[in-house]
């Protein structure tokens, strides 16, 4: 499975160049899955639903599926956040999986990077990160993107998981 990653702090851009890279990139005839890591506590599911009361019961995952789409939920249950790879492995197969965080993790990354955030640069620290797409000039020892430039990025992601 081919992978890669876009990191950076909050506010950095990230989510804005992952929706436009999967829009690039499936426009160029490729699939392309995502993976968001997030930090904070979410529910997908409506308080209510008959999936919601499934959970609630004690359900450790429910499906819930339609002729337009299906989503599996898999609660935790005080159970330890899954690795990396043991979620990817639940993905079916793609041309690309783009994947939003996961930071200290080792696959191939761009950092995405504004200056007004405030943030020090993660790359000069991490070999991982193989450009940063930047809002401001940046002189690195790797690929530096404009941050809005994304047919650029696209290309270079492409190239670099061989597609």
């Amino acid at each position: 499975m081919r992978i890669y990653g876009v990191t950076g702090w909050k506010n950095a851009g990230k989510t804005g160049l992952m929706e436009r890279l999967v829009t690039d990139i499936t426009g160029r005839g490729f699939s392309v899955s995502t993976v968001k890591h997030a930090h904070h506590v979410f529910d997908v599911d409506q308080s209510g639903t008959d999936s919601h009361r499934h959970r609630m019961a004690g359900a450790t995952e429910v499906m819930l599926a339609s002729a337009n789409r299906f989503a599996l939920m898999h609660e935790l249950r005080d159970a330890e956040e899954p690795p990396l790879q043991v979620l990817l492995s639940k993905l079916a197969p793609v041309d690309l999986v783009l994947i939003e965080g996961y930071k200290r993790e080792s696959h191939p990354k761009i950092e995405a990077y504004r200056a007004e955030a405030g943030h020090d640069l993660i790359a000069p620290r991490d070999d991982s990160i193989k450009a940063v797409a930047s809002d401001t000039e940046l002189t690195l020892d790797r690929p530096v993107f404009d941050l809005n430039d994304t047919p650029a990025i696209a290309a270079f992601i492409l190239r670099e998981v061989g597609l």
